[in-house]
């Protein structure tokens, strides 16, 4: 496959593009995680979200530990150019290394911040190392 859709992307100064993973069926936003051109590529070619990881300075396999992948659906680019939504079916039911369906489960409510979802799988038995 030619890589010349990748130049359409306006990705930051670093190489990077912010990334949003939504629930297929359910719409739910899953997680925001930052895709390099190889990361991006990697998941056209696997199907498979993989990501860039700006602490590790490597690429992330979504579940590559966890073993809750990310099976790719659908890819879209914002009218922006900068920001890429994954439609994704959420192996395992957990995106989040807490142990949640979902990274977003802290909703302010007057003024304090609400943990409004439970941890599924504590995250220690997940990531045994």
């Amino acid at each position: 496959m030619l890589d010349s859709w990748l130049t359409k992307i306006n990705w930051t100064d670093d190489g990077l593009v912010p990334v949003i993973a939504q629930e297929a069926g359910t719409g739910v936003v899953l997680m925001f995680a930052w895709m390099d051109r190889a990361a991006l590529k990697l998941t056209v070619e696997t199907n498979t979200a993989v990501y860039w990881s700006r602490s590790r300075k490597k690429l992330w396999h979504k579940g590559e530990e966890s073993g809750h992948v990310q099976k790719v659906v659908e890819i879209r680019l914002d009218c922006d150019e900068d920001v890429i939504l994954l439609t994704v079916e959420q192996m395992g039911g957990i995106a989040c290394h807490t142990g949640r369906h979902h990274c977003f489960f802290q909703r302010l409510e007057d003024g304090h911040w609400i943990i409004d979802q439970p941890v599924l799988k504590n995250p220690e038995e997940i990531y045994k190392k």
